[in-house]
């Protein structure tokens, strides 16, 4: 008797630890304001690191430095842009799947464009790390077009919301305070 009851215990648990897991997966994921609340949580730091890396890296374009020394630090500086636009890109992950209509598809968004501009400025830091400095005008041509090249790339991996448009998560973003 003591068998068929632990028995019928331990299907029942497993019968409820089932039900518990379905029904996690159905919806339940953050509301449409907890998620914006979280992305813009995640965004603030990242945009006012990428707007301090930007102003660093013109300084350091008009700078008089030697080429060692302009190598050095944009290298520096394209690494910490490619881990900030990670950082954010993780945290995003980490804020799920809003419940919200189109909710897939929006943090799916979110999160492969901070993933083409971590890879944007990844590429520029490894092509600049590449140059030679032994001649500055070549290098300098070279920071050049690593430059445009993560120019473009930063443009195209903008997020495209015209097709991801969710009124619950516009709503969302434009009355939460951590996205003002």
């Amino acid at each position: 008797m003591r068998t068929c009851r632990a028995a019928a215990a331990g299907k029942l648990t497993a019968l409820l630890a089932t039900v518990v897991l379905l029904a996690a997966g159905c919806g339940g994921g953050p509301s449409p304001r907890a998620w914006a609340a979280a992305v813009c949580s995640a965004l603030t730091p990242w945009r006012a690191e990428i707007s301090k890396l930007t102003s660093s890296t013109d300084q350091q374009m008009t700078a008089q430095t030697t080429p060692a020394q302009a190598k050095e630090n944009l290298v520096r500086l394209f690494g910490g842009a490619e881990q900030a636009s990670e950082t954010a890109r993780r945290k995003v992950e980490q804020a799920g799947i809003p419940d919200a209509e189109k909710g897939v598809e929006v943090s799916e968004g979110f999160r492969t464009s901070l993933a083409r501009m971590r890879d944007a400025y990844g590429k520029a830091r490894d092509a600049i790390d590449g140059l030679s400095t032994s001649q500055p005008t070549v290098f300098y041509d070279g920071v050049r077009s690593a430059v445009e090249t993560l120019n473009r790339e930063y443009d195209a991996s903008a997020l495209d919301t015209t097709r991801l448009n969710s009124e619950e998560l516009k709503r969302a973003f434009a009355e939460v305070p951590e996205c003002r």
